[in-house]
């Protein structure tokens, strides 16, 4: 056999076994960690409705695989390591408290691709990713300031980070514009997720004259004390929390993780991934508005609606000066917008809001 016809068999030999080698590669394996379970009805709830419309999209192409109710810290680390062993190729970590046990964990895990949700640290196989999720609370601080009877609205916050700061200042912002009489009551739970401590915030607020509940925790309990107390105005956090509507939930933000997990998982499969750093809203569909129920009066509704179509086309900026800082200080001037970068670095509470916010 010469040369050529040696190279001419060797070539058929490769391209006939071509498609055997493609039919047997096995799936790309794509994790996720949760901080809390599946069945919350927020947060951890949108999170694995994006795994499951990862499957939905690439079949047996894809296989996935989440461990639920993962506490931030040292579990977090352990948990995650125990994921790249498994054979994970790209693993989503879905709460801000695993920042620096992702990092940890990516460093000895270079060939691992990792997302890390809300955060702000990144490496070269580490993407971060996060909602815009002031935008929502602007509406909704404008729908609560409208409809407050007792001007006194309180808020459930989770922990004192840039990503819940934000939040406030926005809600606040728009209630007051509309309501200038509106007074905000803010309790720091220090948790994420734990209906029992999310439902006595909820109450103590509402014995406290508070006739609208805004939360920046995960579960659905401050909806189901608010619809026992009566009277009371709610809105879903990270879900639609619809089973509550059309009181006392009125609307909601939800987290539409999906198109950014099914986008991702697709760059792992085509070799095309790399370190992003990703920031959507409304506009894109990261952050939606979950329907505004018959209980907000109709101009109301249509106040709020023109609001959300605004901030999806650009047009309107819901952090836009004349803005001060708490004391007084002046942060936007008239007619300028908040940059991304301080917005991202957010420890301030707005002038009107009362109160420190913790260290």
């Amino acid at each position: 056999m010469n040369r050529r016809t040696l190279l001419t068999t060797a070539a058929l030999a490769l391209s006939l076994g071509a498609p055997a080698f493609a039919e047997s590669h096995e799936p790309v394996t794509a994790g996720f960690i949760y901080v809390g379970p599946i069945g919350d009805g927020g947060w951890t709830y949108e999170h694995d409705k994006g795994r499951l419309a990862v499957e939905a999209e690439y079949g047996d192409k894809v296989k996935t695989i989440y461990q639920e109710s993962v506490p931030e810290g040292a579990d977090a680390e352990r948990a995650i390591t125990q994921m790249a062993l498994s054979g994970a190729d790209i693993i989503f970590t879905t709460s801000f408290g695993y920042m620096d046990p992702t990092i940890a964990v990516a460093e000895k895990f270079p060939d691992v691709k990792f997302e890390h949700a809300t955060g702000y640290k990144r490496a070269d196989n580490v993407s971060i990713y996060s909602a815009r999720f002031y935008e929502g609370r602007a509406i909704q601080g404008h729908i609560a300031g409208k409809m407050t009877k007792s001007n006194k609205i309180g808020y459930i916050a989770s922990f004192p980070i840039p990503e819940v700061i934000r939040g406030i200042n926005s809600a606040y912002l728009h209630a007051k514009k509309v309501n200038p009489d509106v007074e905000f009551s803010i309790v720091w739970a220090y948790t994420w997720f734990d209906p029992a401590k999310e439902a006595d915030a909820a109450r103590a607020l509402i014995e406290n004259g508070a006739d609208v509940i805004l939360q920046h925790t995960d579960s659905t309990a401050p909806q189901a004390a608010a619809q026992e107390a009566g009277n009371v105005i709610t809105f879903g956090q990270a879900s639609d929390m619809g089973e509550y509507a059309p009181l006392p939930r009125v609307s909601s933000i939800i987290d539409d993780w999906a198109p950014y997990y099914i986008q991702q998982v697709g760059k792992v499969m085509d070799g095309t991934w790399e370190s992003t750093d990703t920031w959507d809203g409304i506009g894109p569909g990261m952050v939606g508005i979950g329907e505004i129920s018959d209980a907000v009066p109709a101009d109301v509704k249509e106040e709020a609606l023109a609001m959300k179509d605004a901030i999806a086309a650009g047009e309107y900026h819901p952090f836009t000066g004349p803005i001060n800082k708490q004391d007084g200080s002046v942060w936007l001037a008239d007619g300028e917008t908040a940059a991304d970068g301080d917005l991202l670095g957010m420890d301030f509470y707005v002038e009107g809001l009362t109160g420190e916010i913790p260290n």
